[in-house]
């Protein structure tokens, strides 16, 4: 029984000192409230019109910069759009510079065979000088004739008129070129026309 009793005396004890420890903790937890309060409450309502004042600012400086990038995206294809256009009008401007001699020779070259006593000789060699300027005005720009004369016909670049029977040459043979041919850039822009060998029929 005595150790009983000091149980039941002891048990109020331990709860007091429970119910203290809870009541220290109580303060502990409501200060710690306040002060996150208080750390929310520091942000002002200045502060925040500065903060939103500044995300402004910020839009604003983004916005400018896409309306800028817009404009040199518009400005450069107007450009591109600009040089395309000059290249299709004035793609042949050197070529025309390098003709407009030839066409001046053949006018003098004319204007002289016109006259009287007109030496023809002369004239001739005029007429070979305006060829060799003219030839030398295409070769520039990438321009080759085709004349196959004595090679084998070949059809991506020849284009036969008729066939001729001979022993001469092989059959297939390109006799001879009614027209030449020519080349750009090794790209065909007109087949020689052409008189193709074939076999001689027995009689």
């Amino acid at each position: 029984m005595g150790n009983e009793e000091r149980v039941s005396m002891e048990d109020p004890l331990t709860a007091d000192g429970g119910a203290g420890q809870a009541a220290e903790k109580a303060p502990v937890d409501a200060e710690a409230g306040r002060s996150a309060e208080a750390k929310e409450s520091d942000v002002s309502p200045d502060k925040l019109a500065l903060l939103l004042e500044d995300a402004r600012a910020k839009a604003d400086e983004h916005w400018q910069g896409l309306l800028r990038a817009k404009a040199e995206i518009d400005n450069l294809r107007k450009r591109s759009r600009r040089d395309v256009e000059n290249a299709h009008k004035f793609g042949l401007e050197r070529f025309v510079a390098e003709v407009l001699p030839v066409l001046d020779s053949m006018e003098l070259g004319l204007s002289a065979a016109s006259e009287e006593g007109v030496d023809g000789e002369k004239v001739r060699e005029g007429l070979e000088l305006t060829l060799r300027m003219l030839q030398a005005a295409v070769d520039k720009f990438g321009v080759t004739e085709v004349n196959p004369e004595g090679e084998k016909f070949d059809p991506e670049r020849h284009q036969a008129m008729t066939m001729q029977e001979t022993d001469a040459v092989d059959p297939g043979t390109v006799v001879s070129v009614i027209q030449k041919g020519y080349l750009l850039n090794e790209r065909l822009v007109r087949p020689a026309l052409v008189i193709v060998a074939k076999e001689t029929t027995a009689s």
